[in-house]
């Protein structure tokens, strides 16, 4: 059998032949005289997962249902970075109350990045034993209380270690989110729908300044008020539209196929279904309402597995390798951004430098409308359709380069326009540039990871997220005495010349590469509970 034949979604782009990732047993069926019915996308594409009869099955409810569950995923992965740039427009007031300094208030900032950092390790092994759902309304009750201890906190400790439980409350909103949108969704829509998950934590991160700015007009107590009365809002929807979404796929399609097919591979099995209500198995919508118990129908992972698949993950040189680079060679410098702008604007009140974040914000949005997740998915179709109807997940990397000569031209620009005193708007251009090409990296690492990985997207993606905010925990400590001996030009000018000449030559590496070193390292031995039986 011809090689380019084998898998939907795994080979490379370099000459030669394309490589299998994680099809190669159903290839070796096909060989060996069983051939597959599989179902497929009306453009012709075989459906990753394939999707029972069964109407529990999450990838059979309605438009409706999936985007309001994913509306709830984009409102706490909203809060996810809202909470940690809030309070930067209240820095002087926080200066004031805690008696600190401005490396000190920039602190405030990283810590709950920290809590964020943490936070997936513990919670996405728990997610895939109880539930989405009850993690969700867990963390965000968490995350609720904490934001009570930061409102009326005396005294800095006091205030850190709020801030701090606040990030780790908030956490689920990474790993356990981007579950539920796997859950919802087919990989052919996953780069719109990840698109809209990534814009969610972007458009946090930026307007939470913007709305802090005008809550510090009552005072600084207010905005963690405020950010109560979001947890608030959010815990409710989550208790009454959230339906459980982790989904034991592989034992349903066992129980309604009648191929033998292995464990990780049944969701790519035949469809010849039978009736999926003879199944006496709860799941999803069936569940109790607040479910404590493990979701049955599937082999689940241990408490901890999280935190050990997170270490072997670095065996997966593609994921590493993308991830490290994208977070500590490109999107950290937005956390400079974030906590320099008090400091570069110093002439205008809180309330109007929260406006400057307007220009970040637009950035955003333009980029995720025009050029993020539904560009990408159109890029990898029309690239599919002349690679046999192979999808190859460095198709995903080519919105990688203009992204990132976007950043590095609004890092540099913005430096130039403090020291030199430009015009506002000089700077609202420069910072569209820079987060539209946030935007659109972030879209593209997500979805390059989850594509080399689809079986396992669990981890990468947990692996993805401690690396992130670990990247935005490290930078508010060095960028305020990097910026005080070099000033705004050489500073930004630095990190923009990093994010070009580091990002774009390993980007070009993987694209080359990716496939060859996928094959070379093989898969994982885990696969997510869902793709698991018992």
């Amino acid at each position: 059998m011809d090689e380019k034949e084998r898998g939907d979604g795994a080979g490379t782009l370099h000459d030669g032949p394309i490589k299998a990732s994680f099809d190669e047993k159903a290839a070796r069926d096909q060989t060996s005289g069983h051939p597959e019915e599989i179902a497929i996308s009306r453009h012709g594409l075989k459906l990753h997962p394939q999707p029972t009869t069964d109407p529990l099955d999450p990838l059979n409810w309605s438009s409706l249902k999936k985007h309001s569950i994913l509306a709830i995923v984009m409102y706490l992965y909203f809060m996810f970075t809202y909470i940690t740039t809030t309070t930067v427009p209240s820095f002087p007031e926080l200066q004031e109350q805690f008696g600190i300094s401005y490396s000190q208030v920039n602190w405030t900032v990283a810590i709950p990045a920290l809590g964020l950092a943490l936070g997936p390790l513990f919670w996405s092994s728990l997610a895939d034993i109880f539930g989405r759902r009850i993690i969700f309304m867990i963390g965000t009750l968490i995350a609720f209380v904490s934001t009570i201890g930061a409102a009326v906190a005396k005294d800095y400790s006091n205030y850190m270690a709020s801030r701090f439980f606040q990030g780790f409350g908030v956490s689920p909103g990474a790993t356990v989110g981007m579950a539920v949108v796997m859950d919802l969704f087919f990989e052919h829509e996953r780069g719109q729908k990840l698109g809209l998950w990534v814009l969610a934590i972007d458009t946090g991160l930026l307007a939470g300044p913007i709305i802090g700015g005008f809550m510090d007009l009552v005072s600084s107590a207010w905005i963690q008020w405020l950010t109560l009365i979001l947890f608030g809002v959010l815990l409710i929807l989550e208790f009454l539209f959230m339906s459980e979404t982790l989904y034991p796929r592989n034992h349903m399609l066992a129980r309604t196929h009648t191929s033998r097919i292995g464990e990780a591979e049944i969701e790519k099995s035949e469809l010849q279904a039978s009736d999926p209500s003879e199944v006496d198995l709860k799941r999803t919508t069936k569940l109790f309402i607040i479910n404590f118990k493990p979701v049955p129908g599937m082999r689940h992972p241990k408490p901890w597995d999280s935190i050990l698949r997170f270490i072997l993950t670095f065996q997966y040189p593609v994921v590493v390798i993308g991830v490290v680079i994208y977070c500590f060679s490109w999107y950290w410098w937005i956390l400079s951004i974030i906590t320099m702008l008090p400091a570069a604007y110093v002439q205008y009140s809180p309330q109007i430098q929260g406006l400057l974040f307007i220009g970040l914000l637009l950035g955003t949005l333009f980029a995720e409308i025009f050029m993020s997740g539904r560009l990408s998915d159109v890029i990898v179709a029309r690239l599919a359709k002349k690679n046999n109807g192979i999808r190859v997940p460095e198709m995903r990397l080519w919105l990688a380069y203009p992204a990132i000569l976007l950043s590095a031209i609004g890092l540099i620009v913005w430096g130039i326009s403090i020291d030199r005193a430009y015009h506002w708007i000089v700077g609202q251009i420069a910072f569209f540039l820079f987060a539209a090409g946030i935007q659109m990296g972030n879209t593209v690492i997500t979805s390059y990871i989850v594509d080399s990985y689809p079986l396992q997207s669990m981890s990468v993606i947990t692996f993805y997220s401690v690396a992130l905010n670990l990247s935005a925990f490290a930078d508010p400590f060095f960028i305020a005495p990097w910026q005080a001996k070099s000033g705004f030009t050489w500073a930004f000018a630095a990190q923009g010349i990093i994010t070009f000449f580091v990002a774009v030559p390993v980007f070009a590496a993987l694209q080359r590469y990716g496939g060859i070193l996928r094959e070379k390292f093989g898969q994982p031995n885990w696969v997510n509970p869902e793709y698991d039986t018992l």
